[in-house]
């Protein structure tokens, strides 16, 4: 399912690169395993539309929203990181709010885009992934940052 997922994604975009497929433990209440992947793609969409293209594919995939965070589900597409930066709207935070912590968005992530970097620490997904697997604590976020 995730690599016809990622096959889908040249409708949103080009697809500049694509990872391997890696297998993950859930986290939450999800009672099965989870296959993870990144992609890269170049788009002329802003992240709202982004958004909304990848909602589609996931229904598109059978993906319901019930409500529960993190339990089983079909699909599951985010906004990583975005060439522009920072977004932050009610409804969409860019970069992903958690990203630095998971290992398996980070995993996938430093295959395709080692050097892509963080605007809120200024740390590449390199870096970021050599301290989550270190266990090393992130930098305070800068005063500009907003957090």
């Amino acid at each position: 399912m995730v690599r016809a997922a990622m096959e889908e994604l040249a409708a949103l975009g080009t697809v500049r690169a694509r990872s391997s497929i890696i297998d993950t433990a859930p986290l939450g209440p999800a009672q099965r395993r989870f296959a993870n992947a990144a992609a890269v793609i170049e788009s002329e969409y802003d992240p709202q539309a982004m958004l909304t293209g990848l909602q589609a594919l996931e229904r598109e995939f059978g993906r319901t929203r019930r409500g529960q965070r993190w339990g089983d589900r079909t699909l599951d597409c985010d906004i990583v990181l975005w060439s522009g930066g920072i977004f932050a709207e009610p409804d969409l935070a860019i970069p992903h709010p958690l990203f630095r912590e998971r290992g398996f968005v980070l995993a996938p992530a430093v295959r395709i885009a080692p050097d892509w970097r963080d605007p809120v620490t200024g740390l590449s997904v390199r870096q970021l992934d050599a301290r989550l697997t270190a266990r090393r604590p992130l930098p305070s976020a800068p005063p500009w940052s907003g957090r």
